[in-house]
């Protein structure tokens, strides 16, 4: 699959678990307290900052000669964090030409709707393209150890998604968008023997609770940027962070993955058992750059560093600016 190569990418952290407006951070990452200042903020209180939420959101900008082109990765789990986050931020919603959802899960999509109206009252009323595949679109639920069926909140219906400003693209195969600078995987093949999705992740497509662990209508997107390599953007990983990963290595070569960014799903007590088979297969992949965030956890960010160290492994925070 070839994708344009771009002289750069910027990435706003819109929606994320963590709040941190003290820790140092590398040159390649803004803060939040400059980033709140920057959108013009007078002085510091709680009334400027942004909220921490249990979700993903990424604005990603990449810029080719004179040319840029902005893809909103998932919107949070909903409106509030998107709405109240993006004016502190100084967010551009009418510079952002197409959204995606990574899967079908409220924590990454639910504030979508929020996020289209933002974006076609700032644009003038233009829809912009959604990208999205039908297995997304079922009811969804996890099943406790006491068996009992917690059902998930539905995702906005395609017609929603429409009516609010947004032109629905369903492709469930890899494609490239926005003149080629952004690709969106297609399926992520289950490779590793020890990444087994979320065991107790059910399905009702009208028949019944059914299991449903893989997850398989999980995405990734990725940019090229010259003279670095491929930048991966993984929003749960519910595929494994491997298996991603070995996927955008095989799709990509020769071209060297530089980094990864996003929700590696390392936390909660199944996956948190596999963490030192990850840890260990993610050292063949030479990464740059790691950036953890949302679901990945305490105990895997902790093990991550240890292994790689802060030159390479630099947390996810909301608020934050990261160029790659």
């Amino acid at each position: 699959m070839k994708i344009q190569t771009v002289d750069s990418c910027d990435v706003d952290v819109l929606v994320d678990n963590v709040m941190d407006i003290l820790s140092t951070a590398p040159s390649s990452v803004t803060g939040h307290i400059p980033n709140v200042f920057k959108a013009g903020a007078t002085e510091l209180s709680g009334k400027c900052l942004c909220c921490a939420h249990w979700g993903l959101s990424l604005v990603i900008t990449v810029k080719k000669d004179k040319a840029k082109h902005t893809l909103l990765f998932d919107s949070g789990p909903e409106g509030q964090a998107v709405e109240r986050n993006g004016n502190r931020l100084g967010i551009d919603f009418a510079s952002i030409d197409a959204a995606m959802f990574s899967h079908g899960h409220w924590d990454h999509v639910g504030g979508m709707t929020t996020a289209l109206k933002l974006i076609s009252e700032a644009n003038g009323g233009n829809k912009i393209p959604v990208h999205v595949n039908d297995e997304m679109f079922v009811h969804r639920g996890v099943r406790t150890e006491g068996d009992k069926v917690i059902p998930f909140e539905d995702l906005p219906s395609k017609s929603e998604l429409e009516e609010i400003g947004g032109s629905v693209v369903s492709m469930d195969k890899e494609h490239t968008l926005l003149k080629d600078t952004f690709y969106i995987s297609g399926e992520i093949p289950r490779v590793t023997p020890y990444e087994k999705g979320l065991p107790r992740h059910l399905k009702n497509i009208g028949m019944g609770w059914e299991p449903d662990p893989l997850i398989m209508d999980e995405r990734f997107a990725a940019v090229h940027i010259k003279d670095k390599g491929i930048v991966v953007f993984t929003a749960c990983s519910h595929a494994g962070v491997v298996n991603v990963l070995k996927s955008a290595k095989e799709i990509f070569d020769p071209v060297p993955l530089y980094g990864v960014m996003g929700g590696f799903h390392l936390s909660g007590k199944d996956n948190e058992a596999i963490i030192p088979e990850t840890i260990e297969d993610m050292k063949a992949f030479n990464l740059k750059v790691i950036v953890p965030g949302h679901c990945t956890g305490w105990r895997a960010v902790h093990k991550l560093v240890e292994t790689f160290g802060e030159d390479i492994v630099v947390m996810s925070a909301v608020g934050q600016s990261h160029r790659f």
